[in-house]
């Protein structure tokens, strides 16, 4: 009887009693898997957190090389404006300077009790006075009357029918005009002639 039923039990089980597992062997395979597996996922962690400080490091250097360069190019934008600014004053200074003995001369002409012929003499000579002093500084009149009008530099008040005169020549000159150099810093205001004829 006992023979029979151990032969059953191993029939009913589908094992070989000579070739079962050890017992625990399963259990041992399970957790050397999960062992193995922690410390590389650890290691995997610390060199992402490692990447990333190098990462905020290099970001960080980055803003502050920015925030030199940033206020390096704002001092040298002040700088540039404060010496144009220095510049600009120096230059109006010396053109002022020119002017003072135009300045003296019309006080004289006026404090002087004289005629009226000696009264136009003496603002003549203070004319020719400012126009040496601009002279000086390179701003010069520019021709008008009798020359043919030039958009760039002539500017038309009224245009006048004549046969006396060319097309499109300046009859008359009624405020003159000025250049720096070669800087026009205003047109002549003028008066054109127009001639069908010619």
């Amino acid at each position: 009887m006992g023979k029979s039923n151990g032969k059953s039990e191993a029939k009913t089980t589908g094992l070989d009693p000579e070739h079962e597992l050890p017992a625990g062997n399963g259990g041992e395979s399970s957790s050397a898997t999960g062992e193995g597996t922690a410390p590389a996922a650890a290691e995997g962690t610390s060199a992402v957190a490692e990447e990333l400080r190098k990462v905020k490091a290099e970001r960080d250097t980055l803003l502050d090389r920015l925030a030199r360069a940033q206020a390096e190019f704002e001092n040298a934008r002040k700088r540039a404006s404060r010496e144009q600014q220095e510049f600009r004053d120096f230059a109006t200074a010396d053109a002022i300077k020119t002017l003072l003995p135009v300045m003296d001369s019309f006080e004289r002409a006026l404090q002087a009790k004289s005629g009226a012929s000696d009264f136009r003499s003496g603002i003549e000579l203070i004319y020719k006075q400012l126009q040496d002093a601009l002279a000086k500084l390179e701003v010069r009149a520019i021709p008008a009357r009798g020359k043919p009008f030039d958009p760039h530099y002539h500017e038309a008040v009224e245009m006048v029918e004549t046969p006396d005169a060319a097309d499109h020549e300046v009859l008359e000159e009624l405020q003159r005009g000025y250049k720096f150099k070669d800087r026009l810093l205003r047109p002549a205001m003028v008066r054109v002639a127009k001639n069908p004829g010619k």
